[in-house]
């Protein structure tokens, strides 16, 4: 009898790797696709961060001065390779959505207040570049470099005919969903352009109202399939909630997903999502890591089709067609 039930659990054993080999999955057949986090930017330490820390005072010794969230910076990670660029958007007191990350003005500009209660023509005004330091304020590499370059939504989208973005919502607020929506659907030839939206589910959902089948991802949606895929997973099929989605999955986590790499993938690619390959969640780290480096992007499998998101595209582009990271552009 024992060994009777010893045959039948190897058996079923030898069922879920089967359904589960990532080794007799086919490969999607796609090369790997780049979404560059606020365009080339400057990183920072991430020890000890907080949603309230001031990362322009933290930054790394400068080896360039693109200015993250402005034309320059977009234009030159293009050029480096990025397929998408991820930016940050607030909406302003004169019926505008400026590119910024910040919720107030204080830390990388000379200005003050908070983002979304100043006007347009005020943000225009700043200096991007004002609060960056590597030295703890002996010297500021970046102050006067970045004077009138905070655009506008409706500057980049213009500036970048051939160009994909990903919105990021930096508020709850309904009305900015509606608002945001309201000019996507006013400017129907940016429509190609919007990549997808995330952030805070309000104004996702404000906007896929007006603009349904958008890409988006958002915490609760990420956390709701990754339960329901860790539960269901093993039976080859995809849950509701993992389907006709976006899937931000960091690499630290991705084995443990069911068929990772080959299997995974195209499980999720026949039912419509796609997978961004996140970097290393640290503990208490509440930014978003990237794959940032020659040895993260090791990681990544070479079958991967999906997409990388990165902080440092200027080396990872460059990286994934056998070249030498260059500063893309140069300095400015």
């Amino acid at each position: 009898m024992w060994s009777r039930i010893g045959i039948g659990l190897l058996m079923i054993i030898a069922a879920l790797w089967t359904r589960n080999a990532s080794l007799l999955a086919k490969p999607i057949g796609e090369d790997v696709k780049i979404i560059a986090h606020r365009g080339i930017h400057h990183t920072y330490s991430r020890e000890g961060l907080t949603n309230q820390t001031c990362t322009a005072t933290r930054i790394f010794p400068p080896e360039h001065d693109f200015i993250e969230n402005t034309i320059p910076s977009f234009e030159a990670s293009f050029a480096a390779g990025a397929d998408v660029i991820e930016l940050d958007i607030h909406p302003t007191t004169d019926g505008h959505f400026v590119v910024f990350h910040d919720w107030t003005l204080d830390c990388r500009t000379d200005g003050e207040g908070v983002t979304r209660r100043a006007s347009l023509d005020y943000i225009k005004t700043l200096d991007a570049g004002y609060g960056y330091t590597a030295d703890g304020g002996e010297t500021f590499p970046l102050r006067g470099k970045g004077v009138g370059m905070i655009p506008s939504l409706t500057e980049v989208f213009e500036a970048f005919p051939d160009g994909q973005f990903l919105i990021n919502f930096k508020s709850n607020d309904l009305e900015e969903g509606a608002a945001f929506a309201a000019l996507m659907v006013a400017h129907p030839e940016w429509r190609e352009r919007l990549w997808g939206v995330y952030g805070a589910p309000g104004p996702i959902e404000e906007t896929l109202k007006a603009l349904p089948g958008l890409r988006y991802f958002h915490k609760p949606a990420l956390k709701a399939c990754a339960k329901s895929y860790l539960l269901t997973g093993w039976t080859a099929n995809v849950p509701a909630d993992c389907r006709n989605r976006t899937l931000a999955l960091p690499i630290s986590h991705a084995r443990l997903a069911w068929g990772w790499p080959r299997a995974f993938e195209a499980r999720m690619t026949a039912a419509g999502s796609d997978i961004i390959l996140m970097g290393e969640y640290g503990s208490g780290d509440p930014g978003t890591p990237g794959i940032d480096d020659p040895e993260t992007l090791a990681r990544v499998p070479d079958s991967f089709g999906g997409y990388i998101w990165t902080n440092r595209v200027e080396i990872i582009g460059p990286a994934l067609k056998g070249e030498d990271a260059v500063w893309a552009g140069g300095r400015q």
